[in-house]
């Protein structure tokens, strides 16, 4: 048998996936939900990409927005404004790491900045955020009380913000240790 090759394909996966195979049984208007949400997980990452590329070279948006780029303008400026890098990577160990949208930390004053764009419309939460934070403090050797920090939600046409409790990421940083431990003990015991 000679094999067709498919290079292109590649990573990618389909809609109509054998390995997501619940479509089979959609209605139409299921079936139809359910694609336009890959289409907006699509844009979510095409627009990620769009304001990355935007505050790397410092290339500011007008800042009354029309509706639906409100969001996306203030983010962009303010990552801008706050000298913010994009999609740092905050790691504690291969099992747990992730990319920031945008961060920053003054050394002087010891005061984290981390900032999430969303482009669902689903209200988001604090959660993701926090555990960035935590991240941070695992990955550069802070303590949740040694630093003070804000965090902020870019949504819907608005800003949600937080001032972090320590106790809070101080709970996050203990649950990442003993999971990573929990993680690594089961690998050992597979062999």
């Amino acid at each position: 048998m000679i094999w067709k090759e498919y290079s292109s394909l590649e990573g990618r996966h389909s809609i109509l996936s054998p390995s997501k195979h619940y479509w089979i049984n959609y209605s139409d208007e299921k079936f139809c939900e359910v694609y336009k949400n890959e289409l907006a997980k699509e844009e979510g990452t095409e627009l990620h990409r769009i304001a990355a590329d935007l505050i790397k070279h410092h290339i500011k948006l007008p800042s009354r927005g029309n509706a639906g780029k409100k969001t996306f303008n203030n983010y962009v400026n303010d990552a801008i404004g706050f000298r913010m890098r994009v999609e740092q990577p905050l790691v504690y160990s291969d099992n747990c790491f992730g990319h920031a949208d945008a961060i920053s930390f003054n050394e002087k004053d010891k005061f984290l900045r981390i900032h999430d764009l969303k482009t669902g419309v689903i209200p988001a939460k604090m959660d993701q955020l926090e555990i960035y934070m935590a991240l941070f403090c695992l990955n550069y050797g802070y303590l949740p009380g040694e630093i003070t920090a804000e965090l902020r939600i870019y949504q819907n046409d608005q800003i949600v913000y937080e001032i972090p409790e320590t106790p809070k990421i101080a709970h996050i940083i203990d649950k990442i240790k003993h999971d990573d431990e929990l993680i690594e003990k089961m690998n050992r015991e597979r062999g």
